[in-house]
């Protein structure tokens, strides 16, 4: 079991009764670790959910997979919609998605193996809004750019500009550009692995300004950090020091050798120079993201390569920019449509 699970909400105790829905969540939990390598986030979040959800069963006394039936589901998903924090809010409605995504997860796990409950193909998802993406505009990229010089130190200017055109061309998400080293990129072919959601690899590419700034950011450094992107502000101290003062981030996945920058370094810094750029809206690392999505788009990309270079495992994922390839239908027939 990762860290961070709820070893004792799952019922770990010794006197556990045989069936129960405890004793198969963890069984589940340790499937997800074991055969299927689920990442120690999404067997916390499995817990969390799962948990959640034997709580609520348990106050309608089941607890038990062969009593687990639609009117059950039906109740509990009542329960999440109208679920209060200590804080007075809601569940949103896609977390409450992410609590009935777990739950048919451990249903189709327990099918598999011959344990009488639910079928889960039996529970729908609730339909989400579309979602609002927010993306940058070309002028706001330029001014984004333009504020880069304020920034007086030079390491710290090349260094950021590096991070935020590689973000740009390559639309990686920040937990992938945390982690990237000095070894896993290589700026004269401006191409890249990164391993991404589901432990998943895929290769990305950099645009020729993108690799330049990298190349100068690198030929600027004087460390020996394995990081690709790192602090700066506490140079003269050791490498253990910087990582300490600093807030880097120790990945498991990468031996206990720190990556690189926090993703709240880079969000901070993303932030900076967005107000700087009197930019008023919220920009982000995945602002950069769907920025990246749209400017494909806009120039022609055919939607299933951006979903495979944004590393989206559905292509009902990718959809969300659907908005883009909309603009373009109308300038089409404002072009063709109705012609004398």
């Amino acid at each position: 079991m990762p860290s961070g699970a709820s070893e004792v909400l799952l019922g770990t105790q010794d006197n556990m009764e045989p069936n129960t829905l405890q004793k198969y969540i963890r069984e589940f939990l340790e499937y997800c670790e074991i055969e299927k390598n689920k990442s120690n986030r999404t067997i916390s979040n499995y817990d969390h959910y799962l948990g959640r959800f034997s709580k609520f069963a348990s106050t309608e006394g089941i607890n038990k997979p062969e009593q687990i039936n639609l009117d059950l589901v039906r109740k509990y998903r009542l329960y999440l919609n109208r679920y209060v924090d200590d804080k007075g809010s809601k569940l949103k409605l896609i977390t409450q998605n992410y609590h009935v995504i777990a739950l048919r997860a451990f249903l189709k796990y327990l099918s598999k193996n011959d344990i009488k409950t639910l079928a889960p193909e039996k529970i729908e998802l609730a339909k989400n809004p579309s979602r609002q993406i927010e993306s940058l505009e070309g002028d706001e990229l330029s001014r984004i750019f333009k504020a880069l010089e304020q920034e007086p130190e030079e390491l710290l200017r090349l260094r950021d500009r590096a991070i935020l055109l590689t973000l740009f061309s390559t639309g990686v998400r920040i937990s992938e550009l945390t982690q990237l080293k000095l070894s896993s990129v290589n700026a004269d072919r401006g191409e890249f692995t990164v391993r991404g959601k589901g432990d998943k690899l895929r290769l990305v590419f950099l645009s020729p300004d993108a690799a330049s700034a990298i190349k100068a950011y690198l030929k600027k450094r004087t460390d020996n950090h394995p990081g690709l992107f790192i602090a700066h502000s506490k140079i003269g101290k050791s490498v253990e020091a910087e990582i300490t003062a600093q807030g880097f981030k120790r990945s498991e996945k990468n031996d206990g050798k720190a990556a690189g920058l926090s993703a709240r370094s880079i969000q901070r810094l993303i932030h900076k120079y967005a107000m700087l750029a009197g930019i008023t809206h919220h920009v982000s690392p995945h602002t950069f993201r769907h920025s990246f999505a749209t400017d494909l788009l806009r120039n022609g990309a055919d939607i299933r390569s951006v979903q495979t270079m944004l590393g989206h495992a559905s292509i009902t994922t990718t959809q969300i920019y659907t908005h883009v390839t909309n603009e373009g239908l109308r300038e089409i027939h404002k072009k063709f449509h109705d012609k004398k």
